[in-house]
């Protein structure tokens, strides 16, 4: 009796440190928010890019768009592997919303397109990075607020480069 006890306690310790380890890897509600909110934003952020690397006006737009397009790519394959972790399905095709965006650029073309895609390209990292800030500094998910950390420093190159190439920087 005395060894059945024994095995019985120590299943349930065992147990515990699963159930207890599985909880680290769930993702709340919020996080489940800024996943939905930035995977969207870098989808928009690749097409976008590949769209201003082939539709860009000037030579610094084509550049951004391609800088855009490999990092929020790479950024992107990040989020989907630890969504997946997590339980988080990542849809992988645009929302409305964005597919209008990028329907209005994609109707653009001259200066008209790149002064239309820095502004568009300016609004999406300053909400995506205020997203990445929030999830950094307050996400319930180990892995998630690591990301959200990571990708926060890109978002914010991003900003710079994306200043550095409006009209009157030539």
């Amino acid at each position: 009796m005395k060894h059945a006890s024994i095995i019985l306690l120590s299943g349930l310790l065992v147990g515990a440190g699963l159930t207890t380890a599985r909880a680290a890897e769930v993702a709340s509600a919020d996080d489940r928010a800024f996943v939905a909110k930035v995977g969207q934003g870098g989808m928009f952020e690749v097409k976008a890019g590949q769209l201003a690397a082939d539709q860009g006006h000037d030579q610094d737009i084509k550049d951004q768009g391609v800088t855009e397009a490999h990092d929020h790519g790479l950024v992107g394959d990040k989020l989907k592997a630890i969504a997946a972790d997590v339980g988080i399905d990542l849809p992988d095709t645009l929302n409305p919303q964005f597919q209008k965006e990028l329907d209005d650029l994609k109707a653009l073309s001259g200066t008209a397109f790149d002064a239309a895609y820095l502004k568009d390209m300016e609004a999406i990292h300053a909400k995506d990075g205020a997203a990445f800030a929030t999830e950094a500094n307050g996400g319930t998910n180990p892995k998630l607020r690591a990301f959200a950390t990571e990708t926060h420093r890109i978002v914010v190159r991003h900003i710079g480069e994306l200043r550095a190439s409006g009209p009157g920087t030539d």
